[in-house]
């Protein structure tokens, strides 16, 4: 199973310089694991950006892996990952929901580099 990060699915609508390594990750829709906060993160991000035609694209896309709402039982350990290792909210839900669901975590975020359970390939900043 795969968690795909809001920072990851970014890079790959934009086809990014990291989008080929995520790409398995999202394309393999029978494994994904969508957790709501990820919608809600890049639709936010690309209606900004891009407007609202294709933050409904992007989201409509990201439904076709398994989307899972934040239950009581995620809640309370994306809250014990935010006090233990420092994370804010999103980050932790969605960490939190990837271990829940014995996925591993696919993100260019920093925050996550060396956890366990996560493929973490740096972001590449144009110069």
């Amino acid at each position: 199973m795969n968690v795909v990060d809001s920072s990851a699915w970014l890079e790959y609508f934009a086809d990014g310089p990291n989008a080929e390594f995520f790409a398995p990750a999202i394309e393999d829709i029978v494994n994904l694991i969508v957790p709501t906060i990820s919608i809600f993160e890049v639709f936010k991000r690309v209606l900004q950006q891009r407007g609202e035609s294709d933050a409904l694209q992007a989201v409509a896309l990201m439904q076709q892996g398994r989307v899972v709402n934040l239950d009581a039982s995620v809640a309370l350990e994306a809250a014990r990952i935010s006090l233990d290792i420092k994370r804010p909210l999103a980050d932790s839900i969605i960490l939190a929901t990837a271990q829940a669901h014995n996925a591993i975590l696919w993100t260019q975020d920093s925050d996550f580099d060396g956890l366990p359970g996560v493929q973490y390939k740096p972001k590449i900043v144009a110069p």
